[in-house]
């Protein structure tokens, strides 16, 4: 059962989207599920790697500007990023603040936090607990051009 925490993004959350530890969290995904005209959930699977907490209400994401979750982003304005793994069920609702910014083949969104849901099992539930992620492979390596071009994005001013 899921519970507001409110439009801030507590501690916990705050630390696992500052990319201080990125190469640890490398090889996880992150659901983020946008509006499609016709107003039905549209999916798409993002890493740390293009998540950049800047404080408890703003979050930056740098995805391809060509993608339709980037299109749907910048129409709808509204997008919810899934954190599930070991530990951690949460689901944080936020708004693009503005047009996303374009750099190179990238769009980089502002996006105001607008209501975080910290996710328990009920009582009802007894001991299930999420064990685990999605994670894939290989993990990229930090060193590599596009990874550097998506993490020089999330960090540029404006």
């Amino acid at each position: 059962m899921s519970r507001s925490l409110g439009p801030a993004l507590p501690p916990p959350l705050l630390a696992l989207l500052s990319q201080t530890d990125l190469d640890s969290r490398l090889g996880r995904a992150l659901p983020f599920v946008t509006r499609d005209a016709d107003d039905t959930p549209h999916p798409m699977l993002c890493s740390f790697l293009e998540w950049l907490a800047v404080d408890t209400s703003t979050l930056r994401l740098a995805i391809a500007a060509g993608s339709r979750s980037a299109r749907n982003l910048e129409a709808r304005r509204v997008g919810t990023l899934f954190l599930v793994d070991t530990g951690v069920t949460a689901y944080v609702k936020c708004r693009a603040t503005g047009a996303p910014r374009r750099i190179g083949d990238l769009a980089r969104f502002s996006l105001a936090v607008e209501d975080v849901l910290d996710d328990r099992p009920a009582e009802s539930e007894g001991d299930a607990r999420i064990t685990g992620g999605i994670t894939y492979r290989p993990k990229p390596s930090l060193d590599a051009p596009w990874v550097q071009a998506v993490l020089a994005a999330l960090r540029a001013e404006g």
